[in-house]
């Protein structure tokens, strides 16, 4: 008997042990967040609420997003989904934040730290595009107010968990073609070396809105659709580096890892705060179309999906947020702002790129589900076999 138990006892420790690297490996694939995310904006009157947007998001398995606000409402409907957001500190905050740090350290109680650990707040956007904007003042306040939003996590002990950044647009540059000629604009760097070192300090990548729709709509005469698009085509040479671009979107971002190094930061990581493409324009916005829309989406979903890095920087897998999730019916400017949406107002999708839009579950895809769930216990119990004999 004593014998027989301690075989059984053996037995069932050797279970639990397969089963348990069984599920971390299924379960690891899909806890990891991956090289894909989507910005929320929510300039719109016709949206989908929040809750109903969590479930959006889960069916598409986008696990990272980015909103331009710390909205209540939203941050109390992501608890408990396991989406990590980064909020926005918007620009109009900025002076009041670089003034003292208890303005911060308020505004990161109320909009952060009351939040956590049950809404995966992972990171806070200290204004949006400020460097290269047309409001100098901002860019004077801009460092002083990341560090007293970095100071006050700091003291909150949250400094490890909730990164602070601040995104730019491409008007940081002066010229970003050919990408290794790329160099910041020369009233952008007394600014931006003192916020790049203050980030290199804390860890915190340089990040970069990247839109080659707007490069294309701005000069459709010089630039072919097809490198726009990450389509097939007979994309850049670099003389200086001796690399081949493909397409645009890598392009643009080795441009940034260019200008980067120029200034003594060779080592940071770029990330894409922002790109999208437009599946609807003005008459003279070229390529505002939804097959282009779709094709670039597509195309950039794909490639971020293989984790890879860039020519310049192979070994730097690229990420980057596309924008956006919805299309934002009351967004100023041309048509082409109110457009960018992988998805339509009422949660149907804008063009299919793979996603699935708000609707009812459909007895097909439990069924597919279940399917997969079956075919891992069909392998598990004929390895569980082999395992024992």
């Amino acid at each position: 008997m004593l014998r027989l138990h301690i075989m059984f006892s053996s037995f069932f420790i050797r279970l639990q042990l397969f089963f348990f690297l069984l599920f971390s490996l299924v379960l690891g694939d899909k806890a990891f967040t991956g090289t894909y995310g989507v910005n929320y904006g929510r300039i719109a009157d016709n949206l989908p609420p929040p809750e109903s947007v969590v479930t959006l998001l889960k069916a598409a398995k986008i696990k990272n997003i980015r909103i331009y606000d710390a909205d209540h409402h939203v941050l109390r409907a992501f608890k408990g989904s396991g989406i990590e957001i980064v909020v926005g500190l918007g620009n109009e905050f900025l002076t009041e934040m670089s003034v003292g740090e208890d303005r911060a350290m308020s505004w990161v109680k109320e909009n952060v730290q009351q939040f956590l650990p049950g809404t995966k707040i992972r990171g806070i956007a200290v204004g949006n595009e400020i460097l290269g904007g047309t409001d100098i003042q901002l860019w004077e306040v801009l460092l002083p107010a990341a560090k007293n939003v970095y100071n006050a996590l700091s003291k909150l002990g949250l400094e490890k968990n909730v990164q602070v950044s601040s995104p730019h647009s491409e008007a940081v540059f002066a010229n970003s073609f050919p990408p290794s000629s790329c160099t910041f604009k020369e009233d952008v760097v007394p600014y931006m070396k003192p916020l790049l070192q203050f980030f290199s300090q804390i860890g915190t990548p340089f990040f970069i809105n990247a839109y080659p729709f707007l490069a294309y709509k701005n000069d459709p005469e010089h630039i072919d659709l097809n490198y726009a698009l990450m389509e097939k085509s007979d994309g850049i040479y670099d003389a200086k580096t001796k690399l081949h671009y493909g397409n645009m979107f890598e392009a643009q971002v080795d441009a940034a890892y260019a200008a980067l190094e120029k200034v003594g930061f060779g080592k940071m990581e770029v990330i894409v705060s922002e790109t999208g493409w437009a599946s609807k324009g003005d008459e003279n916005e070229a390529g505002a179309t939804v097959k282009n829309a779709r094709t670039y989406n597509l195309n950039l979903r794909k490639r971020l999906l293989k984790k890879k890095g860039t020519p310049y920087r192979p070994k730097k897998v690229v990420r980057a947020y596309i924008f956006a999730l919805f299309n934002e019916n009351s967004k100023p400017g041309p048509t082409s702002e109110r457009n960018f949406g992988l998805f339509k107002a009422d949660g149907s999708i804008a063009y299919d790129i793979g996603f699935t839009g708000l609707v009812p579950s459909s007895s097909a895809s439990s069924l597919l589900s279940f399917k997969g769930i079956g075919t891992w216990f069909v392998l598990a119990f004929t390895s569980l076999v082999a395992f024992f004999l």
